[in-house]
């Protein structure tokens, strides 16, 4: 592949790898195309199957590292742009550098805490039981519609402290938003959501309890900061976007790849200790997102010997970094007993996913209970039928078709 200079002396490729031409499974199974990037290097440049070219990091230790440099902005206002999220909803983490990016995490982290989590435990053990009450009255259904998002979508918002009477109107606007769909769409989605939890955020001021929404409300820091108005607004709907959409796809893909893996699944079956493992390879094998979202080069970064120009957008692919050969032995094979620890699913560095303990408490409360309720579970579809969710960010199936 050939190389030219650019305006600043980088080199770029003169041709973009298009992952599209790769393999036009690439959506459903992109991990053949991964392992060919993996074995040419660790940093490419690609033309995405939208369309759009730009710099993808797929080794594990270059992965890890990229998620790491502030070099790499989220904030898209350093480069001149903004996102829809950003401008109706306001700043939040994901689209914040520091010294932004410190002050909300630190107000935000003093109230979500590992004891606020733990603190859920029976109500999500009692949550997942009524649904799987419900759901076992049939002898088949789709497991994301009746089981991983209701629990997922319920937790988070009993969190926050949504009304149960608002959570289909939520699962709408969070569709919207997440779907490759027109803008005009997604303009309303995230209009009506942010008209919605303005008012939301104003019923708690006047009559607060003791959610997380109600907490961050009146949280205040040493030197009397607080989250203003805006903030509050566009935090509540990061918990509740990134806090639902990524349990349905730890909860989906950890049971489909239990079920294609059918002497791990006994294995798991036969010793309920190996759960918190099990899950752990679920992030590391399938994990929900397949890549973090958009970085931008504030100036020239090497990434293994190439360098990245200022301006240029960057995507770290968890999902290939999960399965690089140099970080895992056998990275395609699904097993429970492997040392996971240390997987990307999650991120890494200052932007770590906040809401990670909440998602492993969930995932095994639901596969658990699951399990040992459903003792003959099973796919009712092939897996080369599940619809694959669209775009390059969640990694899971719109449906998973199972019986029992």
């Amino acid at each position: 592949m050939g190389i030219q200079p650019t305006g600043t002396g980088v080199v770029k490729p003169r041709e973009a790898r298009d992952l599209r031409a790769l393999s036009t499974e690439f959506n459903r199974d992109p991990y053949p195309v991964y392992a060919q990037l993996h074995q040419e290097g660790p940093v490419h440049w690609v033309r995405m199957p939208d369309g759009q070219e730009l710099w993808l990091v797929v080794g594990f230790e270059e992965a890890r590292a990229a998620l790491a440099d502030q070099r790499l902005s989220k904030d898209l206002a350093q480069i001149g742009a903004s996102s829809l999220d950003q401008e109706l909803l306001g700043p939040h983490l994901l689209v914040s550098d520091p010294p932004r990016h410190t002050r909300l995490r630190r107000l935000v982290s003093r109230e979500f805490t590992p004891r606020r989590v733990e603190a859920m435990k029976d109500w999500v053990q009692q949550h997942a039981d009524r649904l799987l009450d419900e759901m076992l009255r049939l002898d088949r259904a789709d497991l994301i519609e009746s089981y991983a998002f209701p629990l997922s979508i319920g937790v988070i918002c009993e969190l926050l402290g949504v009304p149960s009477m608002d959570r289909i109107a939520f699962r709408a606007w969070s569709n919207a938003i997440n779907a490759p769909i027109g803008i005009q769409e997604k303009l309303a989605a995230f209009r009506e959501l942010a008209e919605y939890l303005a008012s939301l955020i104003e019923s708690k001021r006047k009559d607060q309890g003791d959610d997380l929404l109600s907490t961050l409300i009146r949280t205040t820091d040493e030197d009397g900061d607080r989250l203003s108005p805006e903030e509050l607004r566009s935090m509540a709907y990061l918990l509740l976007s990134a806090g639902h959409e990524t349990t349905v796809n730890l909860i989906s893909n950890g049971v489909h790849a239990l079920l294609r893996h059918p002497r791990q699944l006994e294995e798991l079956r036969n010793d309920f200790g190996l759960l918190d493992s099990a899950v752990e390879e679920m992030l590391r094998y399938e994990g929900p997102i397949e890549m973090a979202t958009f970085r931008f080069a504030l100036e020239p970064v090497p990434i293994a010997g190439t360098i990245i120009p200022a301006g240029d957008p960057v995507l770290v692919a968890v999902a290939a970094a999960n399965r690089d050969k140099h970080r895992f032995d056998v990275p395609e094979r699904f097993d429970i007993q492997r040392n996971s620890q240390g997987h990307l699913a999650f991120g890494h560095g200052i932007h770590y996913c906040l809401g990670a303990p909440l998602a492993r408490m969930e995932g095994v409360i639901a596969i658990r209970s699951l399990l040992k309720r459903c003792p003959d579970l099973a796919l009712n579809a092939e897996s080369d039928e599940l619809n694959w969710l669209p775009g390059s960010l969640l990694r899971g199936v719109r449906r998973l078709p199972v019986r029992w």
